[in-house]
């Protein structure tokens, strides 16, 4: 096996770590997984359980793997009204960002995203793996297949650059003051 890894699901307790610091009231968190991507699901949810329980949070998980689901699990998540919302990391979330992150816009609900193109759209705040690193990486994985090297006798190779993002408009217009140590620890803030 070769390739790279993002390191998606073994993030999601570091980005509940950010979403705590960014609203420390939070003590209950919705989840929101897609069930289609099991094996990134089932990872996902035990990192947060195991990460929420040393945090003393209530978790409240959330399936949805169509853009129908999505509204529905919106629709669970605005009636129970948890603290915050954690978007796992699934390229199908990836490709709904405009959906969640007008929808937790909406419902004044703050929520941590896995990649800086929601938060750049006006999602709250992301943590995840440098995209740009990691599309280089790939691009030197590509030359040296193209050169003769078998991609059977490449290594895994995982990101080594994470970005902290966070919209401080956002955040204002949820009535959340960013931290000053957050601030200081973001890659960017998009004002």
């Amino acid at each position: 096996m070769t390739g790279i890894n993002f390191f998606a699901s073994e993030l999601v307790a570091k980005r509940l770590e950010l979403l705590r610091e960014l609203v420390p009231r939070a003590a209950r968190i919705a989840i929101l997984i897609n069930p289609a991507n099991a094996a990134s699901a089932d990872l996902a949810v035990k990192e947060i359980e195991d990460a929420a329980r040393a945090m003393r949070l209530q978790i409240q998980v959330h399936n949805a793997s169509s853009g129908r689901e999505i509204s529905t699990a919106f629709a669970d998540i605005v009636r129970e009204r948890p603290d915050a919302l954690v978007v796992g990391s699934d390229p199908f979330f990836s490709s709904r960002r405009v959906q969640l992150v007008t929808l937790a816009t909406r419902h004044g609900i703050p929520a941590s995203f896995p990649n800086r193109e929601s938060t750049e759209i006006g999602g709250l705040m992301s943590y995840g793996a440098n995209v740009v690193d990691a599309w280089r990486q790939s691009g030197a994985y590509v030359s040296r297949i193209l050169k003769g090297t078998k991609p059977a006798d490449l290594p895994v190779v995982q990101s080594s650059k994470f970005e902290l993002v966070i919209n401080a408009e956002t955040a204002r217009i949820l009535g959340l003051e960013v931290p000053p140590t957050l601030l200081a620890r973001a890659d960017e803030v998009i004002e």
